[in-house]
């Protein structure tokens, strides 16, 4: 007899799963119906901004899988319908048609939560004016794209200074808008400790875009038409034709919480490593609804990426299937760039370390993406903690021009395996002069955070 899995949310995460499960399934063992709300399925979220940049020339080179393509695997993917409630004693979900508003009950033996992340959208006066957009799926994309295309504007405010705020500026700066940036925070990207921060705050400025921090808005002011004209603080109003929305994520749990499914501190539901929901045999839960665990910190945190989307989709798919895998946790591991500057976080920050009850050492050092004589070498400043007694290395985080980013998977590895700084010094890593100085920046870092253990110890 043929099982039945239903799985909620039809992206990252859910078609994973749900196409892992087939691999290992086919249609006669187990049925596949999967829901989505939205009109793609399988896409890449964070390529929205260079997208909406120009770096990427269509909507469709962001779509990994069409719903055609997971219909031809024999997964029955319903679009345009939003499961509004799980009974889990009934082992059964109610979905609506969006399109006729048609409700219906569907059982299961074996279920997939997959419901994603909502962006923070503050109750503000004139939040809803056209000309304020949120850009967290491929519809908001296009959104955003079709009223560019409609308006000739000239200044663009983004709300927010996180992964997104950074992106949409860099993205508004190429299509010629003057970008005012206003960040509540007192500095930008607040997953960098605020020294690193505030380098990322005086690059942008100097890219011509206009920074203003600790600011909170306070509401969203329109014209005769409307239409969005300006962005009000406390203290200003900073004019805007259009508005980018980048506040943050939060976990879309409230199906799960309504279900009595168990969540963590930050919202999002908890599982065991083979991402089943705690207490609950046949539910598992992956992507940016759920929680993970911290590998540094040993704790519970929320991380919104398509990469352990992914992974997750693939470790579920697998235990549905009959066969097995686990997801052990994240180091928080995190790249961007806002035009030429990368920027580039592993580990825990300041603040993580001191919320997590860990002394540590600091150090930060400016070196070159390559040998200092060679052509093209580009600044970085790479800042390491490192546990005060033991020098147990607890983050990384690096800001600098070509080159800088992708040096923190040096360092990802090494918190993974719980190396020391003195460890991390040791490293065989890949010389050149196009490609590093004789020691690597990581490396540099590294050895003074060395002397700092023995110094604090």
């Amino acid at each position: 007899m043929s099982e039945r899995l239903v799985v909620i949310g039809a992206d990252a995460a859910g078609m994973s799963a749900a196409s892992q499960a087939r691999r290992l399934k086919g249609p006669d063992e187990l049925e596949i119906v999967a829901f989505e709300r939205g009109r793609f399925t399988s896409y890449s979220a964070c390529g929205i901004p260079y997208w909406v940049g120009g770096d990427v020339d269509s909507r469709d080179e962001l779509i990994a899988r069409t719903p055609e393509e997971h219909r031809k695997r024999s997964i029955d993917l319903r679009m345009r319908t939003e499961v509004t409630e799980i009974d889990v004693p009934g082992r059964r979900v109610r979905a609506r048609d969006l399109e006729s508003g048609e409700e219906a009950w569907t059982a299961y033996d074996k279920l997939v939560i997959a419901t994603g992340a909502r962006p923070v959208r503050p109750e503000l006066p004139g939040i809803d004016a056209p000309g304020v957009h949120g850009v967290q799926t491929l519809e908001d994309g296009q959104a955003l794209l079709d009223t560019l295309r409609r308006t000739r504007g000239e200044r663009a405010v983004v709300v927010g200074a996180g992964y997104i705020g950074v992106e949409m500026a860099e993205a508004l700066t190429k299509r010629g808008y003057q970008v005012t940036v206003v960040n509540a925070d007192p500095q930008p990207m607040a997953t960098l400790d605020p020294d690193m921060g505030a380098l990322v705050g005086e690059a942008m400025t100097g890219m011509g875009m206009e920074m203003v921090n600790d600011a909170e808005v306070t509401k969203i002011l329109t014209g005769e038409d409307g239409r969005v004209r300006a962005v009000a603080t406390d203290d200003a109003e900073y004019a805007a034709d259009i508005v980018i929305l980048g506040i943050g994520v939060r976990p879309n749990t409230d199906l799960a919480r309504n279900a009595g499914l168990p969540l963590g501190e930050h919202g999002g539901l908890l599982t065991d490593l083979a991402m089943r929901v705690r207490g609950h045999e046949d539910i598992w839960a992956g992507g940016d609804c759920v929680e993970v665990l911290d590998l540094v910190s040993g704790r519970e945190r929320h991380v919104a990426l398509g990469t352990h989307a992914n992974k997750h989709g693939q470790i579920i798919g697998s235990g549905v299937g009959g066969d097995y895998g686990t997801f052990p946790g994240v180091v928080g591991t995190a790249v961007s760039k806002v035009c030429d500057l990368e920027i580039a976080r592993t580990g825990l920050r300041e603040k993580d370390a001191r919320a997590a009850g860990l002394q540590y050492v600091t150090a930060t050092i400016e070196s070159t993406s390559r040998a200092g004589y060679f052509p093209g070498a580009a600044l970085m400043t790479v800042k390491m903690l490192a546990e005060r007694r033991t020098g147990r290395l607890l983050g990384v985080q690096i800001v600098g021009r070509e080159g800088a980013a992708k040096r923190v998977d040096i360092a990802a590895v090494a918190l993974t395996a719980r190396m020391t700084a003195e460890q991390l010094t040791t490293l065989d890593l890949g010389y050149a002069p196009p490609f590093s100085p004789v020691w690597d920046p990581v490396l540099v870092a590294a050895r003074k955070a060395v002397t700092a253990v023995r110094k604090g110890g």
